[in-house]
């Protein structure tokens, strides 16, 4: 299997963010340590004078924190394919990904877990979970063709979304709660107990 199109860095750096935004990174009233300019073996880090984080808003960990670390796993694989290009039906980082094959992959790889079919049929699987309930590595349904779940990511926390969208032809990051995709948000669901 090829690694993901994300750079080691760029995959640092935003694992580094969800980890601190999940409450995993030692914040406890300490201002967050400065990040290493170069990581173990010479490799560029996020860079001098940067810091790990910052602190979360009261309750923000609450509301980031994933129980399941399956699901921690699935939002850190799911970012390390940002960048990854776009194919329709497509269902592997070298081909392309559409939105369903970028899930299914995803919950594959990451977590052992099967999940197939169009982003409809994923919408019939797992349960429902209000947005203001949604935890890092559930699915988030849209309508963006005028029918009900046409289009699936992956909740990252902090209101943000992983998904393969044709527009722009990449694997990105999106806002559930402005843009295009808030107006047609229709649900999100769990695949974690």
């Amino acid at each position: 299997m090829s690694a993901p199109r994300a750079s080691l860095a760029s995959l640092l750096a935003s694992s580094t963010l969800v980890l601190a935004a999940c409450g995993v990174l030692p914040l406890g009233g300490q201002d967050p340590a400065p990040v290493a300019s170069r990581l173990p073996g010479g490799m560029p880090g996020v860079g001098a004078g940067d810091t790990a984080a910052t602190r979360p808003a009261p309750g923000a960990v609450d509301r980031l924190a994933t129980p399941n670390p399956r699901a921690n796993d699935v939002v850190l694989f799911a970012l390390g394919l940002i960048e990854t290009g776009y194919r329709f039906g497509g269902k592997n980082p070298e081909a392309g990904l559409d939105c369903s094959g970028m899930v299914s992959y995803v919950y594959e790889k990451s977590a052992d877990m099967r999940l197939t079919g169009s982003a409809a049929d994923l919408a019939r699987q797992g349960k429902a979970v209000p947005a203001e309930k949604l935890k890092p590595g559930d699915l988030v349904f849209f309508n963006t063709r005028n029918r009900p779940n046409s289009h699936v990511g992956i909740y990252i926390g902090d209101d943000r979304f992983v998904h393969a969208p044709n527009s722009r032809g990449k694997v990105r990051t999106e806002s559930l709660k402005k843009g295009w995709f808030a107006a047609r948000f229709e649900e999100g669901r769990t695949y974690f107990d």
